[in-house]
């Protein structure tokens, strides 16, 4: 009994400047690549023994990663993309630093990539959604239901082309009176400019299921530069039997790139979203023919 309080004691004070609260230990650990060197931004979610989330968060650019809980049993749950996920389970006790062994992960095996040839994007199983801010404040959430699109799908991954066009009257906000305004001449302006439209011919490499689409953007009559920060999920087979292509996908907008001035729409009086749009793509394609 004295050796373990001496041994706490050691612990504890070995990081007098940063006191571990009372009632509590740390759980600390060291993710590591495949070649032994710190993997940055891994996911770890630490669970109590009845499976419950009490922490989540990323290692930092040393593949470290230290939080504060409860004494009690835990499991860690390490992931990150490219990689196999790995489980460690370990004992948080009282006033000490548990030190979990150095996870080293392994890399993830492929997934199949679609076959070349033509594929078309199916809207009964996608998504097109947007999350804006109101003025700073409240999040905006809402989705285009109205598109179409296109993959050709080269020999080589990275030859592919994709087009992709999007009704703008198709927005949805679930709000009929801010549908509308959005709609109007002082944000999309449907009536002039109906469509927008996504068009790539480069393809990405990212490391495992990452890819980044890059392309050009044509939004309200202006054409910028867009990546699609996008993870291939891989192939599955549907309902049919038909064979399926699945993706996420990200892309910050900066309103004012495509001539939405929201400086000006306010000292109109105008109640705007935010000066960026987060857009979010969940998509599934299926061969054409």
């Amino acid at each position: 009994m004295a050796f373990a309080l001496l041994r706490r004691r050691h612990r504890v004070t070995g990081r007098e400047a940063t006191p571990l609260p009372p009632g509590s230990g740390s759980l600390e650990c060291v993710v590591l690549d495949p070649v032994r060197l710190p993997l940055p931004r891994a996911e770890v979610s630490v669970r109590d023994a009845e499976g419950r989330e009490v922490v989540r968060g990323q290692t930092d650019p040393n593949g470290r990663f230290a939080t504060t809980v409860r004494p009690g049993a835990y499991g860690l749950s390490i992931t990150a993309d490219g990689y196999q996920p790995v489980r460690r389970d370990c004992l948080a006790a009282d006033g000490v630093r548990t030190t979990v062994d150095s996870v080293a992960m392994d890399l993830a095996p492929q997934p199949s990539l679609p076959t070349p040839g033509a594929w078309r994007i199916d809207p009964d199983h996608s998504a097109v959604r947007f999350v804006a801010r109101h003025i700073g404040l409240a999040a905006v959430h809402g989705r285009f239901n109205q598109f179409e699109g296109a993959l050709m799908v080269g020999e080589r991954m990275e030859d592919s082309r994709l087009e992709v066009a999007i009704d703008t009257a198709s927005i949805d906000t679930n709000v009929r009176q801010r549908d509308d305004h959005l709609r109007s001449a002082d944000f999309l302006d449907v009536a002039a400019y109906p469509s927008m439209y996504f068009a790539s011919e480069r393809f990405v490499h990212r490391g495992g299921s990452r890819w980044s689409v890059q392309g050009a953007l044509n939004l309200h009559g202006v054409s910028r530069s867009v990546a699609l920060d996008t993870r291939y999920l891989g192939l599955g087979t549907g309902i049919a039997g038909e064979t399926r292509a699945a993706c996420s996908a990200t892309a910050e907008l900066h309103r004012e790139d495509f001539t939405l001035d929201w400086r000006t729409m306010l000292s109109r009086g105008i109640a705007v979203v935010g000066a960026t749009i987060r857009v979010e793509l969940d998509i599934q394609a299926v061969p054409e023919g």
